[in-house]
């Protein structure tokens, strides 16, 4: 297994004390590499442009410092019975696709969607991350439009060499069932799971578990400071076990999710994350 860093470690949405400013990829590439990590996963909302320049700057600054850009992440919704905006929201994960084929990454992380009835993120943590449905509709019809979707999407991702990665976030992948029913509703190889250790508020151990298998990629979530919206206390030396016995040997990606600035919540993480993968690491 190897450790990476998501860029969203350095800046989460400019509502932390790190602040607004979102540091350029390129700062983030280098303090990967003063951290001794080997991969970076770049977030698609915090990318400055999807130019070929820009990209060329990013591609440069991770041969330089023998950092890979192990992702890249789409952010886009098809839990909408509109079939025309779920086409729009195809064209978002295949333009990521596209950018992650050319960055030289091998995954791009997905979502399952949600419906949006409560529109206040802070609302809906509160919530659990469970929401009603739209007047109308039903969780099956929307499953239907999510795994209609991710077939079209993995057809195109397949012929670029991409796996995309669908992370237990929330809505309809707000449980490993969920995300499973998805994955093998699919029914392509090119589609698997970033197991997030942090986004399981029940029974965390069983869901893991569960979802383990399909993993392709693993958000380590720790919480320096205390957590943002919570703190979970994750058994990482447990977490290894598991993925020890279903062969992963893929990223650890760190999701730096507390309260301390970046500075000190991203070396105190990777030090923990050091002590409990131990020998698992290269």
């Amino acid at each position: 297994m190897k450790l990476a860093i998501s860029s969203y470690s350095f800046n989460r949405f400019g509502t932390q004390i790190e602040g607004p400013e979102c540091p350029p990829f390129t700062k983030m590439i280098q303090a990967a590499a003063d951290y001794g990590v080997s991969g970076i996963e770049l977030l698609g909302v915090q990318f400055e442009s999807a130019d070929r320049a820009y990209l060329n700057e990013l591609k440069y600054a991770a041969v330089k410092n023998g950092v890979e850009i192990c992702a890249v992440s789409a952010h886009h919704n098809f839990v909408n019975p509109d079939p025309a905006e779920r086409r729009r929201q195809m064209d978002i994960v295949t333009k990521w696709i596209d950018v992650a084929s050319y960055l030289g990454a091998s995954v791009v992380r997905v979502f399952g969607g949600r419906w949006g009835t409560i529109p206040k993120f802070d609302d809906y943590m509160a919530a659990e991350g469970k929401e009603p449905p739209l007047e109308g509709y039903t969780d099956e019809e929307a499953l239907e439009w999510v795994i209609e979707s991710f077939k079209i999407c993995t057809y195109y991702a397949e012929q670029r060499g991409i796996i995309l990665g669908l992370e237990n976030h929330w809505g309809f992948t707000g449980d490993a069932e969920g995300t499973r029913r998805i994955i093998e509703g699919v029914g392509s190889p090119w589609l698997r799971a970033i197991l997030d250790t942090g986004n399981f508020l029940s029974d965390a151990e069983a869901q893991r578990a569960a979802l383990a298998p399909y993993a392709i990629m693993v958000h380590a979530k720790t919480y320096v400071g205390g957590g943002i919206y919570y703190t979970l206390d994750i058994n990482y030396r447990q977490v290894r076990e598991l993925l020890e016995s279903v062969g992963f040997h893929g990223y650890i990606s760190l999701e730096f999710e507390g309260k301390a600035h970046p500075d000190e919540g991203i070396p105190r993480s990777l030090h923990m994350l050091r002590e409990a993968f131990g020998p698992a690491l290269r």
